[in-house]
């Protein structure tokens, strides 16, 4: 079965393959601005961006090329840096050695390159001079430059703005000096008593400054994949502009298609509102990792719902993910150590499943079922099996270090029972395992998403 994803622009599923006559497959995703610690949210789409390469690899194994960014001056950078009297370049390396470390321990793979905006200042100067001749930019009063939208007739076909009418989105940076509302900056005149001591020489050499936030993407994947790529990746709040903005700039430098398959993961809820944290609703992966969670917990649950659709993040569902890798341990642990047995069949259906549009839900779904349905057999193939699909997954069964007392494997199998008892609606029967797993001591807690154990109190 060939892999298959939903693309954002033709709005239809479509095979991914490679283009070039190497057979690469050139990938491409956008990482985080380095200001702050990278919540759950972004790490949605992180992860869902992990298991696409960890597929990709399956498919075209030593033939991936993985270019994710790091965006270490914009706006926001530069604003924490002068908030906190520091360097950017102090402020950056802080923020980019905790996103590495809560990656690492995501068990999110490293990408084959990861370059940086202030890296890569050079390049992204070259194409806004190429832009500024091609009659694609203009150059303000003030020594800005802005692309011109209307010398791209297709501006729009990505997010489909122009079916709902442009909106004023690119307003934050001297609009004054803009020919029309929704042109964007290219290259950012400098300004001390915002920029600080922020600069670099610009397109032509007289206007000092800093590049704009979309051109810094367009840049390093023409430097490090080409001029066309074979997929781009990012939650759905960059599809408009920042996507809209890096196709136009890009098709309109090269004169050649930018990418040919674009796919967009969606927001995450908590508690079924957005994420904030004067909602007291704002996760970063500390601190879960604080309140006793695993990342391994965090990650199963980030993957619980469809990609392409909102998921609602509890902390009962992460309850829930704990005790399926509970689960998960046990099995893989009755099966035996890992070996070097070619896999068996038994969990092709959670690779097929993320081969039809990357349906996390539907591979987690088919992961317990070829659990559930597991016959003695070949032991050392089936484990081989289940080695292969968790690596697809991401998933490492590798026991927490620490953090809250384990129920023994008994009393999560009744847990267990219970709960599908209660999903049936079998009352009688979910009262009475309930019993049993408050004699051996626990307590079951549910909640709307899923239950967790906790030690019964003393009385």
């Amino acid at each position: 079965m060939a892999l298959k994803l939903f693309d954002s622009l033709t709005r239809q599923t479509r095979e991914l393959a490679p283009a070039a006559p190497d057979g690469v497959f050139r990938f491409y995703n956008c990482g985080p601005t380095v200001y702050a610690p990278a919540h759950i949210g972004n790490f949605r789409t992180f992860i869902v961006n992990d298991v696409l390469r960890r597929l990709l690899d399956l498919e075209f194994p030593g033939k991936v090329k993985h270019v994710r960014n790091l965006t270490d001056v914009d706006d926001r950078t530069i604003g924490q840096a002068r908030a906190e009297r520091r360097p950017l370049a102090e402020i950056t390396r802080h923020w980019t050695a905790l996103f590495h470390a809560d990656c690492a321990a995501l068990n999110l793979l490293v990408p084959h390159v990861e370059p940086t905006a202030t890296g890569h200042i050079p390049e992204q100067v070259e194409m806004i001079d190429v832009l500024l001749q091609k009659g694609n930019a203009y150059r303000s009063a003030d020594g800005s430059v802005y692309f011109k939208i209307t010398s791209f007739p297709q501006y729009g076909a990505l997010s489909r703005i122009r079916e709902r009418e442009l909106k004023v989105t690119n307003t934050a940076f001297d609009a004054d000096h803009k020919d029309d509302v929704g042109d964007f900056a290219l290259w950012k005149a400098y300004k001390p008593e915002e920029d600080g001591d922020v600069r670099w020489p610009g397109p032509g050499g007289a206007f000092e400054g800093r590049p704009g936030w979309h051109i810094e993407c367009s840049a390093m994947i023409r430097r490090h994949l080409g001029e066309t790529i074979d997929l781009h990746t990012g939650g759905v709040d960059l599809l408009f502009p920042h996507h809209e903005n890096e196709i136009a700039q890009s098709e309109c430098c090269t004169g050649t298609t930018f990418a040919r398959h674009w796919y967009h993961s969606e927001h995450l809820l908590v508690d079924g509102t957005t994420m904030s944290k004067s909602k007291g609703n704002y996760y970063t992966l500390g601190d879960l990792v604080a309140k006793g969670y695993s990342p391994t917990a965090v990650r199963y649950a980030l993957l619980s719902g469809h990609p392409r659709k909102q998921l609602n993040f509890t902390l009962d569902s992460l309850h829930a993910a704990e005790s399926a890798l509970k689960a998960l341990r046990r099995f893989a642990q009755g099966l035996g150590p890992a070996g070097s047995a070619e896999p068996s069949a038994l969990f092709d259906p959670v690779i097929r499943a993320l081969e039809d549009d990357l349906n996390t839900p539907a591979a987690l779904g088919a992961l317990f079922s070829a659990v559930n349905a597991h016959a003695p057999g070949n032991a050392a193939a089936d484990r081989a099996a289940l080695d292969r699909a968790l690596g697809v997954l991401g998933l490492d069964l590798t026991p927490p270090a620490s953090g809250a007392p384990s129920a023994p494997a008994e009393v999560e199998d009744l847990a267990r029972r219970r709960w599908e008892a209660k999903k049936a609606r079998d009352f009688a029967a979910a009262d009475h395992i309930r019993a049993e797993i408050a004699a051996a001591g626990w307590s079951m807690l549910d909640s709307k998403d899923g239950y967790r154990l906790e030690p019964a109190k003393k009385a």
